[in-house]
């Protein structure tokens, strides 16, 4: 066994007071300095420009061996065209499995492609590896005739969470013992591909969001698939996301949505409040949707002058003073013409008593970051946004990469970077916060879909936003729409060919088997496999009609289930929530398919039971539970047989239901079965 040696105390020492250091040096208290100032009426026009609603439609391809390719187009009229090329991109496409038939019990969501997101080039692969080179290094000219890789298969998502521990303990055991230059660059490569598709994914998230919130469009997706591939998609970030229950899913994407409008709401307030305290203009940026997610804020070019001697307070704003700098005294970039009344109001040109107003971009802040507004674009300083995103990645490659310090193994860096943390958390500084890329991403997608903005300052805004990245395997956005493009075709292609994506489903659909035919101990082993090669080996059953039904009503128990175990969760009375004859159906079809249904279904079924009114509903209830041949389902039979509440008639089926279990040696507990034979004894 090697044993790290231990750290001298000097050295010690010097971490500890290094970061003590960055805590509390001017340079921290620069950023987070307060000051009270009267508030001046500065409101901006936001809201008075009209928003362009981009046109999404979805195309639906079938694919051989029953199923469909959903893919979501959409007008991305804030980029320049070539020529008479359309503006329309694919963006999303969506996998259903429909094992060939009409019922939508059975389908299964399986692949997500976000179009634009692709494999990386061999140079952008070398230089995703090499560690401090926080820069893009060029676009992907063209995208290859290979299917493109999907960002999610909806169906599979707990494989992530253990290849992810899988990774990661190679890296911890295995790479991280050789030489520096070899764990830097690994752990290096493994943080920007992982930020790549997470920046993907938040893009998805959006498009899927406003395709469903644009009014008239039919969705070819429901509700629940809607709210499932959002869900999936947002604890991707998480790190047991993929394990978490279908039935949470739900409630996920209820928080995680509320939650985002918050933080909106909350960084909106606090920019406006700020602006208004210093004198400066905002103005919302809004999505195609309506919801704003990032602003601008402007400063009048007569303002210059008048508060020339005006101390300005850069608490939340985090750029340099307006009124001191000769940069804005002399400006030559980009600036618009505004009218307001007397009262600095916006108007129109036309109104009466309007005055024009020469205004200059100041800076471009995200929304939807936690605590603070995040700055995206200094109009004046090119270099303070990128700066401040890297401030915590240098920091934690430092540590980690060079020094090999981490919070569990050395207390004074623990206790060095908690009060750093604290600090910057805290105080309202825009240092040391998690990374930019989820509100990046999102204004990316803003500038190509909407036109609203005026081509030269969208065109500013997206050359100074493309230098906040990070990543070198990012892509610019007219190179990303042309990757979608080639995607698009390949993946068509793909979907099209007998050995393509028709065979991939196959495979799919044949692992998905293993269970109907193995018990646990050898599905775990089968699993255990497939996660030790990394995906290389999965084990898949021999297709056979027989394998093909039960497959079938394998899903449509599935589905049954989760719906039964909504409906047991929501409300003390089923009827008044829930449609009673949905509830019914999917009894139905439990009482009639559900011998092989596992103890959840059971519970469900007995839990409905003391939660309806309804006579045949409460039949079928205690129906499933005779079916369905496990110990679960017959303690559940003699509990209601207990219960001296209900009355005689239910107790009354119960038991016979319990005699039929008896005589069919259905699968019950030792301890149930004395119990059963006792009442079965007593009530011939």
């Amino acid at each position: 066994m090697k044993i790290a040696p231990q750290l001298p105390n000097t050295r010690r020492i010097a971490y500890a007071f290094f970061s003590l250091l960055l805590a509390f040096s001017p340079v921290a208290q620069l950023f987070s300095q307060a000051q009270t100032l009267p508030a001046t009426q500065v409101e901006a026009r936001a809201g008075s420009a009209e928003t362009s609603r981009p046109g999404f439609r979805l195309e639906r391809i079938p694919v051989a061996g029953g199923a469909e390719l959903l893919t979501i187009f959409g007008q991305l009229d804030g980029l320049p065209r070539e020529g008479e090329r359309s503006a329309e991109v694919p963006l999303v496409s969506i996998v259903r499995d429909t094992l060939g038939d009409d019922s939508t019990d059975n389908d299964r969501l399986r692949y997500v492609w976000m179009l634009t997101y692709t494999k990386p080039n061999f140079g952008q692969r070398i230089a995703s590896a090499i560690p401090f080179l926080y820069s893009r290094v060029g676009n992907k000219k063209r995208a290859g005739k290979n299917a493109p890789p999907p960002i999610m298969d909806l169906a599979a998502a707990d494989r992530e969470v253990w290849e992810r521990f899988l990774w990661t303990a190679l890296q911890n055991i295995l790479l991280d013992s050789y030489a520096m230059p070899l764990k830097a660059a690994s752990r290096t490569f493994r943080r920007n591909l992982s930020d790549y598709r997470k920046a993907h994914i938040v893009r998805a998230l959006a498009i899927l969001s406003l395709y469903e919130a644009e009014t008239g469009t039919p969705s070819a997706f429901s509700s629940s698939e809607m709210v499932d591939i959002q869900a999936r998609l947002m604890l991707s970030e998480k790190t047991f996301g993929g394990i978490v229950d279908d039935i949470y899913l739900q409630r996920v994407y209820e928080k995680q949505t509320t939650t985002m409008r918050d933080l909106r709401g909350h960084n909106w307030e606090l920019l406006r409040q700020r602006a208004e305290a210093e004198a400066v203009y905002f103005e919302p940026l809004q999505m195609p949707d309506g919801s704003a997610t990032h602003a601008l804020l402007w400063v009048a070019r007569p303002d210059l002058a008048k508060n020339r001697e005006r101390r300005f307070d850069a608490r939340f704003l985090n750029v340099s003073n307006p009124w001191t700098d000769a940069r804005l005294q002399n400006w030559k970039g980009y600036t618009e013409t505004r009218y307001f009344d007397a009262d600095n109001r916006p108007v129109d040109a036309g109104a009466e008593g309007a005055r024009a107003v020469e205004m200059i971009p100041l800076a471009l802040y995200g929304l939807d970051f936690p605590k603070i507004p995040m700055l995206l674009v200094d109009f004046r300083d090119a270099a303070n946004p990128k700066k401040r995103e890297m401030s915590r990645r240098v920091l934690e490659d430092v540590a980690g990469n060079l020094l090999s310090l981490s919070s569990v193994a050395s207390i004074p860096y623990f206790l060095g970077r908690t009060v750093y943390d604290f600090v910057t958390s805290k105080r309202g500084m825009d240092m040391n916060q998690p990374s930019r890329l989820r509100t990046y991403s999102q204004l990316k997608l803003l500038l190509s879909l909407s036109a609203s903005l005026d081509p030269s300052l969208r065109d500013e805004i997206s050359r100074r936003l493309e230098r906040v990245s990070l990543n070198p395997l990012e892509n610019g956005m007219e190179a990303e729409a042309q990757l979608a493009r080639d995607q698009y075709a390949a993946l068509i292609a793909y979907a099209k060919r007998p050995d393509g994506l028709p065979a991939r489903l196959d495979r799919d659909r044949r692992a998905e088997m293993m269970p109907l035919k193995h018990g646990r101990a050898e599905q775990v082993l089968f699993r255990l496999g497939n996660v030790l090669s990394f995906g290389l080996y999965t084990h898949r059953e021999k297709a056979s009609p027989q394998l093909q039904a039960q497959l079938d009503i394998k899903r449509q128990l599935a589905f049954h289930e989760r719906f039964l175990r909504q409906v047991a969760k929501s409300s003390p009375q089923v009827e008044i929530v829930w449609n009673i004859a949905d509830v019914r159906r999917s009894l139905r079809f439990i009482a009639e398919n559900g011998a092989s249904a596992n103890r959840k279904v059971a519970s469900v079924a007995a839990h409905i039971f003391t939660r309806t009114q309804d006579e045949e509903a409460r039949s079928l209830c205690l129906n499933s539970l005779y079916r369905i041949n496990n110990e679960t389902a017959k303690k559940e039979l003699l509990r209601i047989y207990r219960d001296q509440k209900l009355d005689a008639r239910w107790r009354t089926q119960s038991v016979e239901y319990l005699r039929l279990a008896i005589k069919e040696e259905q699968r019950i507990a030792p301890a149930d079965a004395k119990a059963i034979l006792s009442v079965v004894n007593e009530n011939q």
